[in-house]
């Protein structure tokens, strides 16, 4: 063996010798398979380290697979409607072009080749990270088959009066000029200004008064005892001819600024809700571009800060500006480019929610699904049983056109990705991979989509074959750098990790992904860390080259007659303790406790194996008793090899050429079996 162990020498290899042998796909048992999807990664070009996190499921997988469980990891790729519009879009910017120039036949071609090269390199970290995929059976969202899935799970809805066409509050990007997703709306705390306005009687409090002309009343709660004898009369607009009533209503915080509201239907979520109640007009005074209207009157035209400003010019001429006050309030922004997010009032497509709702409530509240941890069953439950109707239209190129003839839109991305569970596995045909392999196992995400897309699919998999789609969520914490920022590939937070790989080899990146962390916790991820999984590699590595150097110095490796030996206190010890933490690893990876696993068998294989009873073999091993020689070697052998076995669902590649290479085992480690924790001594 090499002095050193060299991840890049041996990570090729041993992937190779996984695809050669055909070890990724599920064996025909008629035992219960174990079966994962893997999460889509959007075609943007590459992963982060964040996105490694999925990691926990090839850990699953392996343990499954050497279970003898018929174990499928099905991967592929969400195409990313949004995120890839809007990066093509820059480039062809960059280019001195605009889409629209470009036209769309050109534009989709451009996208499906900007798609297809980030597929092809998201391919390979997924290859260099060890994830045991069955590449054969490999998904996206804008194949053919998926396609058709993903047409005859509108259709349904449709027939069935779930997807209707109608006029709603929506969140509006002004650059990418498309409705977004409420998880693409990112929120961030600003400094703004707090306007005290006089409307007649009442002072109102905004922090947009720019908005004003799209007033429809002001709205006080019905214990507030300062203008409860204003209800039902009329109030001066600032800066217009018009009157507006003075309503109650209890979604009105009585804390916020002086108590009352200004209800601005079509510019603002809760004030759309309040303007359904009493029945108010709805007037838009920003437009799709983020320019004043003709409601404006003399500002009409301008942009909304530019706007702001001049209103607030003309409020102090009038006298009508009573004070402002500096604030830090949370303000939408598009994910992708940043701009600040208009609520607006549009013609889109939305799914009726609700009723697919109830069903997804009640799969969790029986059982049928488990959620890891479980404290996220409120969150779950609260956002299920609060939830307004989907909207699924975007005005954008790339993605599923909407199976409507004469409707231009594309369907959310959401929406296909909803359908993952049961379209990757052929549905809607009846398939042999959707009658063996359905409902799936395990869902494997970070927490922080847990609405936007779990809940999703299990809404849309039980309305369509009424089953839930897996049996167990397991949320994983957020990965974030040492300044507490979640890894974003967009913010360009975080780091490649190919980088990682090639500086410490992937098992290290693996473990420092799972160790002694638990489900639902975020994690600090530092390259130190990475270092001293690295170290740990090292000790593995230079612990089998000590025990294999020692093969050639012992005469006899042939273990003595039963009736000639007598134990070793030290061989017992470890063996004792190794078959205590082949029970403990095994219980943990059986209930998902895969940090306290890692732990375990690195406790184990460091200081108790490593420390503690390789140093004690060494007076034998060194000394003339060719029994006490052989004794030790065998007990070092026997811990060694099912040490590997514990270790290999953390860290493959090393572990596998130890195995393969090392210790020129037949069958490959990774579909050996998991080890018995009742081993005798001999």
């Amino acid at each position: 063996m090499e002095k050193q162990y060299q991840a890049d020498q041996v990570e090729n290899k041993i992937s190779q010798l996984w695809q050669d042998k055909n070890c990724f796909q599920p064996t025909v048992s008629d035992k219960k398979p174990f079966v994962v999807t893997l999460p889509p990664p959007n075609l943007t070009g590459s992963l982060h380290a964040g996105h490694v996190m999925m990691v926990i499921e090839d850990i699953a997988a392996r343990f499954n697979r050497m279970k003898h469980r018929p174990t499928l990891f099905l991967p592929g790729f969400d195409h990313a409607s949004i995120a890839v519009e809007h990066l093509v879009t820059q480039q062809i910017i960059k280019e001195g072009k605009n889409k629209k120039e470009l036209g769309r036949e050109e534009f989709l071609k451009r996208a499906h080749q900007f798609a297809e090269k980030s597929r092809f390199y998201i391919k390979k970290q997924l290859r260099q990270l060890g994830f045991s995929v069955d590449w054969s059976r490999e998904a996206y969202t804008m194949s053919p088959d998926y396609s058709k899935a993903v047409i005859t799970a509108f259709k349904h809805l449709q027939r069935k009066g779930l997807i209707y066409q109608g006029e709603k509050i929506i969140n509006w990007c002004p650059q990418c000029q498309t409705v977004i997703s409420d998880l693409e709306n990112e929120h961030r705390e600003e400094s703004g200004r707090l306007y005290y306005i006089k409307y007649g009687p009442i002072t109102i409090a905004t922090t947009r008064p720019e908005t004003i002309f799209a007033d429809s009343a002001v709205a006080i709660h019905p214990d507030n005892k300062k203008y409860q004898k204003l209800v039902g009369k009329k109030l001066p607009l600032p800066l217009t001819d018009r009157q507006i009533p003075v309503i109650k209503d209890e979604a009105v915080d009585p804390e916020f600024g002086t108590g009352a509201l200004k209800i601005t239907p079509a510019h603002d979520e809760l004030d759309f809700q309040i303007s359904q109640r009493h029945n108010l007009a709805v007037l838009t005074v920003v437009d799709r571009f983020g320019k004043l209207t003709d409601l404006a009157s003399e500002f009409a035209g301008m942009k909304v800060l530019e706007g702001r400003r001049a209103v607030v010019k003309e409020l102090k001429e009038k006298d009508l500006l009573i004070k402002t006050e500096t604030i830090s309030h949370s303000v939408g922004h598009c994910q992708r480019c940043g701009a600040v997010i208009e609520p607006q009032i549009s013609e889109q497509w939305f799914v009726k929610a609700k009723p697919l709702a109830k069903r997804a409530i009640k799969a969790v509240r029986q059982g049928e699904i488990e959620i890891i941890p479980k404290h996220f069953e409120k969150v779950y439950f609260h956002w299920l049983e609060n939830i307004h109707d989907w909207c699924i239209s975007r005005q954008l190129w790339w993605g599923h056109k909407i199976p409507v003839d004469g409707v231009d839109d594309i369907l959310d991305t959401w929406f296909s990705s909803s359908l993952w569970p049961i379209a990757t596995l052929g549905w809607p045909k009846k398939t042999i991979d959707f009658k063996k392999f359905y409902p799936t196992t395990l869902r494997e995400t970070g927490y922080d989509i847990l609405f936007f897309w779990v809940a999703r699919e299990i809404m849309m998999c039980l309305e369509l074959t009424d089953k839930v789609p897996f049996k167990t969520v397991y949320l994983h914490g957020l990965v974030r750098d040492k300044n507490g920022k979640k890894f974003s590939k967009t913010k360009k937070i975080g780091f490649d990790p190919l980088e990682i790989v090639e500086e410490n080899g992937a098992d290290a990146l693996r473990m420092a992904l799972v160790y002694g962390n638990g489900a639902g916790n975020d994690i600090v991820l530092s390259k130190d860390k990475v270092r001293a999984q690295r170290n740990f590699t090292n000790k593995i590595w230079n612990a089998t080259r000590f025990i294999l150097m020692k093969k050639n110095a012992i005469a006899s490796m042939t273990a003595p007659e039963p009736v000639d030996f007598k134990p070793n206190k030290d061989d017992q010890a470890i063996i004792e303790q190794l078959n205590k933490t082949i029970t403990r690893v095994t219980n943990h990876l059986e209930n998902y406790r895969l940090g306290l696993a890692a732990e375990e068998v690195y406790q184990f294989f460091w200081h108790q194996f490593c420390d503690i009873y390789i140093e004690q073999t060494k007076d034998r091993l060194y000394g003339e008793d060719k029994k006490a020689q052989a004794q030790a070697y065998q007990t070092l052998l026997r811990v060694l090899k099912q040490s590997l076995k514990l270790l290999h669902p953390f860290m493959p590649f090393v572990t596998e050429e130890i195995w393969s290479n090392q210790l020129n085992e037949k069958i490959p480690l990774t579909v050996s079996s998991w080890p018995s924790g009742s081993h005798p001594l001999f």
